[in-house]
C-alpha cells in the first residue's frame, strides 16, 4: 500500500514522504490515525495545497516538545513503596504509576509513551525516558523510597 504521510512518523518518513508499507499497518493505524494519505493523483494535488500548513504545524508540534521535554527534565519524582527487606519491592514500579505521578505533576502523557530500560525494583534512583515527540525524548530521574512500617 502506497501512502503520502501527513506527519512525521518514527522509522517510517517525515512529512510528505511517499512510502509502502503493509496493507494492515496502514489501514489500521496510519489511515484512522490521520497520519497519512493514499497516494493517488488526486491526493497529491491534495497535499501539495497543503504542504506549508502541515509543515508548520509539525515544526509548531515540535518546538512545543522541546520545551515541555526541558520542563519535565527539572521535575523531581518520587513513589513510596512497600519493601521486603528495605531494599527490595514487592513488586516493581510501572509506566502506568509514572504515567500517574506525571499526571500528579500536570502533564498527561499516555502510558506506550513512557520508556523504562530496565524494571524498578530496588529503592534509590532510576531513570527512565518519556517520548513527546518522535524526534523528542525527555530523559527524568525518579526517587523510589522505601515504606516506613
Amino acid at each position: 500500500m502506497q501512502l503520502i504521510l501527513l506527519e512525521r512518523v518514527a522509522g517510517l518518513g517525515n512529512v510528505g514522504d511517499e512510502v509502502v508499507v503493509k496493507a494492515g499497518y496502514g489501514r489500521n493505524f496510519l489511515l484512522p490515525h490521520s497520519k497519512a494519505i493514499i497516494a493517488n493523483a488526486g491526493n497529491r494535488n491534495l497535499f501539495e495545497r497543503r504542504r506549508k500548513a502541515l509543515e508548520a504545524s509539525q515544526l509548531e508540534a515540535l518546538n512545543s516538545a522541546k520545551s515541555e521535554a526541558e520542563k519535565m527534565s527539572a521535575l523531581e519524582l518520587s513513589v513510596t513503596r512497600a519493601t521486603s527487606d528495605g531494599t527490595h519491592l514487592y513488586g516493581s514500579v510501572s509506566t502506568a504509576d509514572l504515567a500517574a505521578l506525571l499526571a500528579e505533576s500536570g502533564f498527561e502523557i499516555p502510558r506506550r509513551e513512557i520508556m523504562i530500560d530496565e524494571q524498578i525494583k530496588k529503592v534509590g534512583s532510576a531513570t527512565f525516558r518519556v517520548r513527546l515527540h518522535p524526534d523528542v525524548t525527555a530523559e527524568l530521574s525518579l526517587k523510589v523510597l522505601a515504606e516506613s512500617i
